[in-house]
């Protein structure tokens, strides 16, 4: 028997609803991918990024929670997306609420051109009763961004001299990283967004003696892959978009590695509007992966569209389809790779705003 005024028993579920509800997220990316692929290719982002948006929708509304996109796609760019503050999911009363960072197609540029590196992505996080939210908004379109794996925040964790931040200078987090992970300078791979913004970073890395990878899009897949034991990459730097790095941040925790992100406005107009906001007090802070996620019960999922460092693309063989999708979980650090074959002749995928079911 419970003790006198102890509060009520709740089972591993009700505690860390994502657990019943995890495989949900995982089938949306899949429907996602599944319906991204045909668009590969064509030159067309925008169909795209709907087709994708339309089949998370319709694939989630069927499942019992009460989710709130916190971090979405769409406005930013004036593309279609899903919405900051849109409603994902049954709301059935009492179903648990949830805090989502979604990506339908991280690597929209990519996906239009037929090229590598494109995922359709989400995170979620549960919101625990009286709290008001699970993970935050960074009100900036870009943040300076850093992300590394559990060996390296192990060592930080044991030797001070190993600790470094956005603002230590490139050369120093180079070396350090190589000292945490046992190797030389030159033998850390770095990945950086090839953009001009990032022309003095690149020389810096250069010089510095680094093995340098560039990449044209799709940085949730390049920021999460240090964390992972089997990519080869060792550090992602460089700025990029605010809501990818908050996706990014689920990833890393469930991993046990670690990401530092601070707002970047990109001009003039942006910066006096966020000094303008309540944000302003944060401007120039540091978040780091526990920060941007404050949730324990947490999960990130994907499914690979086009190949990455992270997963295979969609596959097509004859009347079957091969979706390879990965699943992580804050809570007890589990990751899940997920290879699901769907048979043409019976796959559906339910999408919005119809609500209807369609082959695939």
């Amino acid at each position: 028997m419970p003790p006198p005024h102890s509060e009520p028993y709740l089972s591993a579920n009700e505690r860390h609803p994502e657990r019943s509800l995890q495989f949900d997220f995982v089938r949306a990316t899949e429907n996602a991918a599944l319906s991204a692929v045909a668009w590969l290719g064509r030159g067309d982002k925008e169909s795209a990024d709907s087709a994708a948006s339309d089949a998370i929708r319709g694939t989630l509304e069927q499942s019992d929670f009460c989710g709130e996109v916190v971090i979405g796609e769409g406005i930013k760019d004036n593309a279609p997306g899903i919405f900051l503050g849109e409603k994902i999911g049954s709301w059935k009363f009492p179903s648990p609420r949830f805090n989502i960072a979604v990506d339908p197609i991280d690597g929209t540029t990519n996906i239009s051109k037929g090229l590598p590196n494109s995922i359709s992505v989400m995170a979620a996080a549960h919101v625990p009763h009286g709290a008001a939210a699970a993970m935050v908004n960074i009100p900036t379109f870009y943040s300076e961004k850093l992300a590394y794996g559990p060996d390296v925040v192990a060592a930080m964790a044991r030797d001070a001299s190993l600790r470094f931040t956005l603002d230590t200078p490139v050369a120093q987090i180079l070396e350090r990283v190589a000292t945490a992970l046992g190797k030389n300078a030159h033998q850390v791979y770095v990945v950086v967004l090839d953009r001009p913004r990032h022309a003095k970073l690149i020389a810096e890395i250069r010089a510095a003696g680094a093995a340098l990878r560039l990449i044209s899009d799709g940085d949730v897949t390049a920021a999460v892959s240090p964390s992972l034991h089997d990519t080869g990459i060792d550090l992602y730097l460089g700025t990029g978009g605010s809501p990818e790095g908050v996706l990014t941040a689920a990833g890393v925790l469930a991993l046990g590695g670690d990401q530092q992100l601070r707002m970047w406005p990109r001009d003039d107009a942006e910066r006096a509007e966020i000094k303008a906001s309540p944000a302003a007090a944060d401007l120039g802070r540091i978040y780091y992966a526990k920060d941007l996620i404050t949730s324990p019960s947490a999960i990130f999922c994907a499914t690979g569209i086009s190949d990455s460092a992270l997963l295979p693309g969609v596959r097509l063989i004859g009347r079957k389809v091969i979706t390879h999708s990965i699943l992580m979980r804050s809570q007890s650090r589990t990751l899940r790779y997920i290879k699901t074959v769907h048979d043409l002749d019976f796959k559906t995928v339910r999408r919005s705003p119809d609500r209807k079911d369609h082959y695939v």
